[in-house]
């Protein structure tokens, strides 16, 4: 194998978000139509790495993948020490809208998995003008919590190591071996009670049923994803939001889990880029 560099350039971005100072992580790759690109709780951008690396995407679009605040290299802004992190539903909208006016992107596509998947119907009903297509991946308006989080930051118990595990039966079987415990391993290395702090979001402040009746496909385009073997987020649950909203093209997956694009990244292409083209292709 000779030596090589992979044609992902990362940098950091300092802007305000909510009028605090923040330095956030951001890898991008391709040009084109710019696609902003969303993280599962509790992991960073690299699960958009085979994404990155996929011609057929960055021949036409501009990829870009950012690690939320308290995420991967974007540390926590001044005086974290002081509160308990939690992701509210305000605060996700918030910094999604300032890394896009930072970049000053033109209405780019927001491809979004799990949290990133359900806060894709938040922005499709506040934001629409904004954005000329949004994807959720394992997104659906709300299902109800099956996990603990009190075990996600505790003293006695490895934090890494807990999450991880809570995630490993969301990954589809069969896919490469590799790219299942390079998922596993991004969970491990999260900050402590960061992933709870997300899942504050997931399973109390984010309950989207009520935003459905909001949302207009005339005005944004809305593709919903969901793999066959996530029971956090079922193909019934993404199907019955889809069906809540009239316009919405309802995608499920075979031989796929909770992190799509990061497990199984060939298998996800098979359903990603036909909506990528049809974007695209307008």
């Amino acid at each position: 194998m000779s030596a090589r560099f992979d044609p992902i350039t990362g940098r950091y971005l300092r802007l305000e978000i909510g009028g605090v100072p923040h330095r956030l992580y951001v890898e991008e790759a391709g040009a084109g139509i710019p696609l902003l690109c969303l993280h599962t709780a509790g992991a960073d951008g690299r699960q958009y790495r085979g994404l990155m690396l996929d011609p057929e995407v960055t021949e036409h679009f501009r990829v870009i993948a950012f690690d939320m605040p308290w995420h991967g290299k974007s540390s926590p802004p001044a005086g974290w020490q002081d509160r308990e992190y939690r992701l509210s539903t305000a605060d996700y909208v918030a910094q999604i809208l300032a890394v896009s006016e930072a970049l000053e992107l033109d209405r780019p596509v927001v491809l979004g998995c799990s949290i990133g998947g359900r806060i894709v119907l938040q922005l499709a009903a506040d934001h629409p003008e904004r954005f000329r297509g949004l994807i959720g991946a394992q997104g659906a308006a709300w299902q109800a919590p099956w996990y603990d989080t009190d075990w996600l930051h505790r003293p006695d118990v490895h934090g890494g190591e807990v999450c991880a595990a809570l995630v490993s039966g969301l990954v589809a079987p069969g896919g490469p071996e590799a790219d299942r415990h390079e998922t596993l391993w991004h969970y491990m290395q999260g900050g402590p009670g960061v992933f709870k702090g997300d899942l504050w979001f997931y399973r109390v402040d984010g309950d989207l049923r009520e935003v459905l009746a909001r949302i207009d496909t005339a005005r944004c385009p809305l593709w919903l994803m969901a793999g066959e073997y996530d029971f956090s987020c079922r193909p019934e649950d993404m199907l019955a939001t889809a069906r809540a909203i009239p316009g919405c093209t309802a995608i499920p997956m075979e031989g796929l889990g909770h992190f799509p694009m990061s497990e199984n990244y060939g298998q996800f292409a098979r359903y990603l880029h036909p909506v990528l083209q049809q974007i695209a292709g307008r």
